[in-house]
């Protein structure tokens, strides 16, 4: 956890939304927040004193937020927390801040509602710590992997009992994995195994994030729905605020969705799909652990990793936080830790090693 004092500027245009995000992020007595009630308000506040953490809405007066942010990033580059509401507008503006160098999403305040300084407290609170613990970086994209054509994953020689049950990748992260994540699966062939992904995103936008990914992508990109079967050139992202785990019985694997508690200070926890990968599918499962805050994955990894499974973390050299990658290689859960351009090919390499 980080122990120097964060400043943090909170950019909306609604005084009760600044107030309740004031108010939770003030219990932290490390954090020192100021507000703005709009962007050329905040602009002239950063020109005197740059935050260590920017939260801004999207939707504001005479500046809206995917100006502001480019501007921000332009100008006076810092992480960038977006709060937004949860409409198809808000989800899609939301993506658009990730593209422009935003490091992480909120769900606005749910104004008059008690809860939100439970749970959603504690998301906000761990957002802005990883939002400080992140490097920025340019937002070119990545060079495109090459795609593999059908020989390089075979049908399957199993010698488990459930003949239906093949090979499985399971995948988890946080802040920076939007990009990460769409680095691999943009670079997985038409008949890769079923893909199940943990990604601590908030409710609804996960659906906007799965959507887009469907478009750019060889394989189906879908949000996880509760029995949902698994099948070859298929991936499932946990539907915000629910678990994601993975079943299987004599037809082969199938998904579960579960809304129970906060695993790890978070939910979907990587942990809980990890452990369901390493109790289900065992050693003919592949993980791998992302950029990401906090040590959430690095237990179930290591289950993995115990059962049989193949597992891998990103280095540090290509993570926009090193938490999540670095909990798991201290513990022993990774046998493998590649930078991010290395993941896709190696995962790729396995299988062909494996089942051809």
């Amino acid at each position: 956890m980080i122990k120097k004092q964060l400043n943090v500027l909170v950019v909306d245009d609604s005084a009760v939304v600044r107030q309740i995000i004031q108010q939770v992020l003030s219990t932290e007595p490390n954090i020192l927040v100021d507000t703005s009630s709009d962007p050329m308000f905040a602009l002239r506040k950063m020109e005197k004193k740059l935050p260590d953490v920017l939260i801004t809405d999207l939707e504001m007066p005479r500046m809206n937020g995917i100006e502001f942010i480019r501007k921000v990033m332009h100008e006076h580059p810092v992480p960038v927390i977006v709060c937004s509401g949860l409409a198809e507008k808000g989800t899609i503006m939301a993506l658009q801040a990730l593209d422009l160098g935003a490091v992480e999403i909120i769900t606005k305040p749910k104004v008059g509602v008690k809860d939100f300084l439970h749970e959603s407290a504690v998301v906000l609170i761990d957002a802005v710590y990883g939002a400080a613990q992140s490097r920025l970086r340019s937002r070119v994209a990545p060079a495109p992997l090459p795609l593999h054509s059908a020989d390089v994953i075979l049908p399957l020689r199993l010698s488990h009992t459930n003949a239906t049950a093949g090979p499985l990748i399971v995948i988890g992260a946080s802040t920076g994995g939007v990009e990460a994540l769409t680095c691999i699966l943009r670079a997985m062939p038409a008949d890769a195994p079923p893909i199940l992904v943990a990604q601590h995103m908030p409710e609804h936008f996960t659906r906007a994030f799965a959507e887009r990914l469907n478009l750019d992508c060889v394989i189906e990109v879908h949000e996880a729905e509760d029995g949902q079967r698994l099948h070859r050139g298929l991936a499932l992202i946990a539907p915000g605020n629910h678990h994601l785990l993975v079943r299987s019985d004599d037809q082969g694997y199938f998904a579960e969705v579960d809304s129970g508690p906060l695993v790890s200070r978070h939910r979907p926890s990587v942990d809980v799909l990890y452990r369901s990968a390493a109790c289900v599918a065992r050693d003919k499962a592949i993980g791998v652990i992302l950029t990401g805050m906090g040590d959430d994955g690095s237990k179930g990894l290591l289950e993995m990793r115990q059962a049989g499974a193949q597992t891998i973390a990103e280095a540090e050299s290509s993570c926009i936080v090193f938490g999540m990658p670095r909990e798991a290689i201290q513990c022993g859960a990774a046998m493998s830790i590649l930078p991010l351009q290395k993941i896709a090919p190696a995962i790729l390499s396995i299988l062909h090693a494996r089942y051809c």
